[in-house]
């Protein structure tokens, strides 16, 4: 019979957060996958864990996400964790929970500490709809297309960044989204815990000053629903309304759902569309 993969999330920086249920978890599996075994045997030392562990890593993805699975298939339970926080979130953990899906093994999800709800929580910016990208990809060319969709992005925007990269990013935050109201958040849980919430702009002229210190979320406004249509409106009013019509016609729109659709997208009335027609003729 197989076993179950169990995906444990553990604390991002302050012990008390452990869940019972995590602690119980990574005592009675057989094996414990970790990103980083130097650093996890603390947390198991902390919590009398002496469950053995075995490294799952970014380099080390693919390969060991087989191994375990056959392992799991065999009938052992593996619990997998994350340096900190919940794994499988911007994190290798999702290659070995796709493979087991694959596989027919039961994935089950202990639930936890997360930095980016964590920060999200605190930021004081809208959370009913909200995007997370954790880090900016390292190849300009794919960074750039995140970017370019980021400008057009009117959820909360939430990113992970190091901080020998801060100022970096900051900038290229600036340059792809002009000035927008953002949150700081450092040392999430820790005793120097920092939320602060600020501009994109300022942030960068403090960290140009100052040298960044800790793992950073930055949780960053989406550009305004008005100024989102406010733009839609002003790249229709640059073609005539008889083109406007045409290309929700040849959709096979009728006509009076074309003129409705018309009126909508530039912000004005069907009468002033279909006066428009009129003159056009």
């Amino acid at each position: 019979m197989a076993g179950k993969l169990y995906l444990c999330a553990t604390p991002i920086g302050n012990l008390g957060d452990m869940t019972p249920r995590v602690v119980e978890t990574l005592q009675m599996v057989d094996l414990i996958a970790a990103e980083d075994t130097r650093n996890s045997i603390k947390l198991l030392n902390y919590f009398g864990i002496h469950t053995p562990m075995t490294s799952y890593h970014e380099y080390n993805k693919v390969e060991k996400a087989v191994s375990l699975t056959e392992q799991i298939n065999a009938g052992k339970n593996v619990a997998l964790i994350t340096d900190a926080g919940t794994p499988a979130i911007s994190d290798p953990g999702e290659v070995l929970v796709r493979m087991c899906h694959e596989a027919g093994i039961v994935v089950t999800s202990l639930p936890g500490a997360a930095a980016c709800i964590t920060a999200l929580t605190v930021s004081g910016l809208g959370t009913r709809r909200f995007c997370f990208e954790g880090f900016l990809p390292a190849d300009k060319k794919e960074k750039m297309a995140v970017l370019e969709d980021l400008k057009k992005e009117s959820r909360t925007i939430i990113l992970y960044e190091a901080p020998h990269h801060l100022v970096r990013t900051l900038n290229e935050l600036y340059e792809a989204l002009g000035e927008r109201s953002m949150t700081l958040c450092r040392e999430l849980t820790k005793k120097f815990e920092e939320v602060f919430p600020t501009t994109i702009h300022s942030a960068l002229k403090m960290y140009e000053a100052q040298e960044p210190r800790g793992e950073y979320v930055l949780v960053v406004e989406g550009k305004s629903l008005l100024q989102i249509r406010m733009e839609q409106e002003q790249s229709w009013q640059e073609i005539p309304i008889g083109e406007h019509m045409r290309q929700y016609e040849v959709q096979g729109i009728d006509r009076k759902e074309a003129m409705k659709r018309v009126a909508r997208d530039r912000g004005i009335s069907k009468r002033e569309v279909y006066q428009h027609l009129l003159e056009d003729k």
